[in-house]
Order: structure tokens, then C-alpha cells, then sequence
């Protein structure tokens, strides 16, 4: 039998050569230095720290942006997602972790009552992690799309204050800085427009660099702080001393870990939604977790609260450079610059300008994404156009007029002190009042958003060859093998709801001659088969084997299942068949096709059957998706 080529490793997983891991990684750093070093220098004004003991947060806070994004892109256990992403203090912490400084006295004793609460709530998010993935069901592409697009736009406005001079007197009317971020932008475009391969996934990275480089000639970019930094700075744990606990900074700090988990879930699914790779509850618990540990690690440590950082999402749909190991890489440079301040300072060099126009491109990318997962939503069902509207209306209120939140208590000013955070909840919210409690219209059961949506009363005006059109794609193999299956489930019209439509189609499969099921059996491909992996199948058997590696597999695990699904033909006359989505795992797909091979001949028929109609349940819960992603959630009921 031929191998199998080479490439089978997902992007995600892909070590690339060192020299390219280098240059890639230190672009994420430079993306999110400024991003990084921003809370400690907000927190430190705020609560009344001196210069040295700033240097000392900052430094604290690269060490430990290393620490965690190793956590959460390498991952160990069952602690990080192992995709692309960075991580970066929550700026949703700042106002809070104000108030509880400035509560405690402010200085050095407000900052030791901070990391106690920081050490507690990052236990506590580690513990919840799992119940929180449990809730991904409220989580539909009508609430992740939004979030995203949502943490794109309100990022949007931080990328134009640096445009203009950042800081406390921003100057917009400034025509060299105008000059430097147009001008970095215009960089980073045509290097894209121009250049293929590795030239355009640093484009970024030039542009930073060519950027600074001309406000340097210009007089506009120092290096002064260089010469006057140390070489080495080491954090120690508890360097200003032993935290202090108060219940009412705890249970703030909690609330806060709460409200970054829906950020780093939203992260999170824009990140799959960009590497194409599908992101499952445990993805969400493993996420959460390493967000926990390295809260933990970040109160010990001398730092803040973490979450994944969304600039570094939207360069990576940038520079479509997916390898986790990139952000591993990166990881590591941070570390360095936490125990080099003078290395650090090089970075801290750059231009405010400069690095707004390459924000604008990032944070723009953000955004992008939520358009693009927003597309597969069904918008002819007027509660998601609520949804959205509602929830990136109320985001961009409080982003464009921050000073509301003095408007409401102080409990909620958490909440309305960000445009992401409230935005966020607003579309959790609304998704769980408008498709989970009571009574909805219904769901639309086949179609796609601007292709066509169809729903039930229209299947049942359908003539025949609509509905085997339709429906079709439920099972495998050419269309004679598929219509009389399809076009049998037809003849039980009308169907009462889409749980009855579901039933039709396992009727009429369990109740087809022995014939029309050998023929549709022999239909389905060998699981691992190259065909699959190279879409010749369908993007239905693609996506089906997917779901557990079977078209990533590494040459020794290809050869081991091509053996056992060719012994499996030869005795039973058919390809092995496994709904590998309901599996999980290729490990179960192995050990339950070895253990299928004892089975008598006709047992094996009717569990090929019992797989078919299995993979026919996802099948049409993917229709139901792409018609209405909403729905999906309602719709797992069908197969009760």
C-alpha cells in the first residue's frame, strides 16, 4: 500500500525551523510589549508606587506573560489549549484592582491585599473550569461572532490613541505621528500586496521596524532608557512581601476572573475559528485552567491577572502563521525580557504612532473574524439580529463614552467599565433568553445564511428530487445509493418538526431492503483513507474524520488502521464504518474496530447500520448549523 505523504501534522502542531520561530515569535512580542506593560504602569500610578518599584512590576509581568503563554500554547495535563495564543494581564482587572489599593492604603500595602486576591481568584478559576466548559452550548457562532467582532472594534480605539501620541496628551493634530502610523500601515499593506511567503507573515515585524527606524532618523524615537536600565532584574516570589487576604477584594477579583473567562472563550473560538480547528469543551476547560495557574503564578510572582490577548489573535489572522510553537517561542523572549529590563527597554522604544498603525491592522483582523463567523448565522431569524445588534450597540456605547460607568454603582462599574465585558454578557444573555428559555419559532432545518434557508413548512411543500437534493449529503456515496434512502424518508410527509424529519430519515433506513443497505454501505470510505485527507470524498467524510486526527495521522498510525479496515473488508465485504465524531478519539475508533473484527457477519450489518445512521444524526445537525447556528444547541434534543 503507498504511504501516505508527510504532511499530516495540523498547522497547529507544526515545529518550524528555529530561525523561523525566532523572527515570528519576537513579531508577537512586539505586538504585545505595549499592550503588556500597560497595567502595571496604570496600577502603579493609580495606587501611589515609585519608579523602582514600577520597573520591578514590569519586569515581573514579561516573566510571567512567558510563563503563561508557554502554559497555555504548549500545554501539559489538562492545562492549556494548545493553539496560538498569548497571554497578557486582563485589562478588565485594572479598575478593580484600583480599588481594592487604594482601599488597603494604597503603595506597597494595597498592592500585597491585590495579590491575595489574585491567588485566591486564580484558584478558583482553575477549579471551575470544567463546569464552565460544560457550558459551550450557550456559546453558539450568533454569541462567539459577536464577542469577536466585539473585541476587534472596542481594541480599535486603543490602536487610534497610540495613532496619535498615546499617553495622557494625545495629539492628533500632529502631522508626523499621523505620518508614522499611516505610514507603518501603508508598510505592513504592501508588503502583503507584494510579497508571498515569509516576507508577507512578517509584515508586521517590518513594519515596526521600518517605523521606528524613520521616527529614530527624525528625532522622534529615543533609546535613552537603554543605557540607564540594568542588565539583569530577577523577580523573586513575593518580592514586596506576603499577600494579604480580604473577602471583599476576593470576591471581586472573582467576579473579574468571571468576566475574563467569556473574553478568553471568545479568544478562544476566534482562534479556531482562524487555525480551523474545531474548539470543543474541553478546549474551553483546558483554556481556563491555564488562565488559573497562571493568575496563581502571576499573584506569587509580583503580577496580575491573565487571559489570552487579542491583539495576538488578530495576528495571527494576519500573518496566517498557526503553529502554537510560534507563541511557545515567544513565551520565551518574555521571559528574557523580564530578566533583562536593558533588553526590554529596546522594545519599549518604539513609537507610540508606529505601533498604533500596526494595531490597526491587528485589531482590525479581530474583527474581520467575527464578521466571518457571524456569516454562518441565519439573520432571517429576527432574534439574532437582536442579538448582535443589541449586544456590539451596547459594546461601542461604553467604549466611545467610558465615563457612564461612574453612572452606576460601584459593584456594576466592572461591568460597564469595559465595552468588551458588557457586550460579552449582553449577547450571552440575550442567546439564553431569546433560543433557551420558552418557546421559539423553530429552527430552520437545511441552507445556509444569503444561500437559502429552508424551513420544515417549506420541506413539506418539497417535491421529491428538492427533497432528496436537500438531504442528500446525510449519506455517503453517488446519488442512486443515497436517493432511495432519502426519497423513502420523503414518502412519510408531513412531518410535524424537525425531531420527526430526523426520524423519517432513520426509518427509512433501518426499514430499506438488505440490497439498498449493502449498496449504500459499500458507498462509505476507508477511515484514514488518503481520499478523505485530500477532500476527495466530500467535505462531509472530511470533516466527519477530522473530528478525531484520522486525516492527520502520522505514518505508523496511518499503516496500523489502513491493516485493520483492510482486514475488516476482506472478512465482512464492506468498509469499516465508525462515527468517529461520537468516538472522540482515534484510539477508540482502533480498539472498537479491532474489537468489531470478532463479530459475526450479520451483527456487523446492523452496527454498520446503527454507524450510518449515527453519522447521519451529526450530518443533519450540521445542516441545522449552517442554516441557523443558534438552533444547534435547542436541537441535540433530536437525537433523545
Amino acid at each position: 500500500m503507498p504511504r501516505r505523504p508527510p504532511h499530516r501534522v495540523h498547522p497547529v502542531d507544526q515545529v518550524l525551523p528555529a530561525g523561523k520561530l525566532a523572527v515570528y515569535g519576537f513579531q508577537h512580542v512586539l505586538a504585545f510589549y505595549a499592550g503588556a506593560v500597560i497595567v502595571p504602569i496604570l496600577l502603579a500610578g493609580a495606587i501611589g508606587l515609585s519608579e523602582r518599584e514600577l520597573i520591578h512590576l514590569i519586569n515581573a509581568d514579561l516573566f510571567t506573560c512567558g510563563i503563561a503563554s508557554i502554559i497555555q500554547a504548549g500545554g501539559f495535563w489538562k492545562i492549556g489549549v494548545r493553539l496560538p495564543l498569548l497571554q497578557g494581564v486582563t485589562f478588565t482587572a485594572v479598575s478593580p484592582m484600583i480599588a481594592i489599593g487604594l482601599a488597603a492604603g494604597g503603595g506597597t500595602d494595597g498592592l500585597l491585599v491585590i495579590y491575595g486576591a489574585v491567588i485566591v481568584a486564580g484558584l478558583a478559576t482553575f477549579l471551575i473550569a470544567p463546569f464552565f466548559g460544560r457550558l459551550i452550548r450557550f456559546f453558539p457562532p450568533v454569541v462567539t461572532g459577536s464577542v469577536i467582532l466585539i473585541i476587534g472594534l472596542a481594541l480599535l480605539p486603543v490602536a487610534g490613541l497610540d495613532a496619535v501620541g498615546g499617553g495622557s496628551a494625545p495629539q492628533p493634530d500632529n502631522p508626523r505621528y499621523l505620518a508614522y502610523a499611516l505610514g507603518t500601515l501603508a508598510v505592513i499593506v504592501a508588503i502583503q500586496r507584494f510579497f508571498r511567503g515569509f516576507l508577507a507573515t512578517v509584515a508586521v515585524l517590518i513594519g515596526l521596524v521600518l517605523g521606528t527606524f524613520v521616527a529614530w532618523l527624525l528625532g522622534d524615537a529615543h533609546f535613552d532608557s537603554v543605557g540607564e536600565s540594568a542588565w539583569v532584574g530577577v523577580t523573586t516570589p513575593f518580592y514586596f512581601g506576603w499577600p494579604q487576604f480580604s473577602f471583599a477584594a476576593i470576591v471581586s477579583m472573582i467576579v473579574v476572573m468571571l468576566i475574563t473567562a467569556v473574553e478568553t472563550t471568545g479568544d478562544v473560538f476566534a482562534t479556531g475559528e482562524i487555525v480551523d480547528k474545531r474548539v470543543g469543551r474541553e478546549d474551553i476547560t483546558r483554556a481556563l485552567r491555564a488562565d488559573g495557574l497562571a493568575t496563581t503564578i502571576g499573584g506569587v510572582l509580583n503580577s496580575f491577572p491573565y487571559t489570552c490577548f487579542a491583539e495576538n489573535v488578530g495576528l495571527v489572522r494576519l500573518t496566517q502563521i498557526k503553529s502554537r510553537w510560534v507563541v511557545v517561542a515567544a513565551g520565551g523572549f518574555m521571559i528574557v525580557l523580564g530578566l533583562l529590563p536593558k533588553a526590554g527597554a529596546v522594545v519599549a522604544a518604539i513609537p507610540h504612532p508606529v505601533l498604533g498603525g500596526a494595531a490597526l491592522a491587528m485589531f482590525a483582523a479581530v474583527a474581520v473574524v467575527g464578521i466571518q463567523t457571524l456569516s454562518r448565522v441565519d439573520f432571517h431569524d429576527h432574534r439574532n439580529v437582536v442579538i448582535v445588534g443589541t449586544s456590539v450597540g451596547l459594546a461601542m456605547f461604553v467604549t466611545a463614552q467610558p465615563n457612564v460607568a461612574t453612572a452606576v454603582p460601584g459593584w456594576a462599574q466592572i461591568v460597564f467599565g469595559s465595552g468588551i465585558t458588557l457586550g460579552s454578557i449582553t449577547a450571552i444573555v440575550l442567546n439564553i433568553a431569546f433560543h433557551h428559555i420558552g418557546r421559539g419559532r423553530g429552527p430552520a432545518v437545511a441552507g445556509a445564511p444569503g444561500a437559502g434557508t429552508v424551513r420544515l413548512e417549506k420541506v413539506n411543500r418539497m417535491s421529491r428530487e428538492e427533497f432528496v437534493t436537500t438531504f442528500g449529503r446525510l449519506f455517503q456515496g453517488g446519488a442512486a445509493a443515497r436517493a432511495a434512502i432519502v426519497a423513502r424518508a420523503y414518502d412519510r410527509r408531513p412531518f410535524a418538526d424537525t425531531g420527526n424529519l430526523r426520524a423519517a430519515f432513520q426509518e427509512a433506513l433501518f426499514s430499506a431492503p438488505p440490497e439498498e443497505q449493502q449498496a449504500l454501505m459499500a458507498a462509505y470510505p476507508d477511515l484514514g483513507a488518503d481520499r478523505v485527507a485530500e477532500g476527495e470524498e466530500g467535505e462531509d467524510s472530511e470533516r466527519d474524520q477530522a473530528s478525531a486526527g484520522l486525516t492527520r495521522l502520522a505514518d505508523e498510525d496511518h499503516e496500523e488502521l489502513a491493516e485493520l479496515t483492510a482486514a475488516y473488508r476482506e472478512r465482512f465485504g464492506f468498509p469499516l464504518i465508525v462515527c468517529v465524531r461520537d468516538s472522540g478519539s482515534r484510539e477508540r475508533v482502533f480498539t472498537e474496530g479491532q474489537q468489531r473484527l470478532a463479530n459475526s457477519p450479520a451483527q456487523e450489518h446492523a452496527a454498520a447500520l446503527i454507524e450510518i445512521a449515527k453519522v447521519a444524526n451529526n450530518r443533519f445537525a450540521d445542516l441545522v448549523a449552517d442554516a441557523n447556528p443558534i438552533a444547534t444547541a435547542r436541537t441535540r434534543a433530536f437525537g433523545r
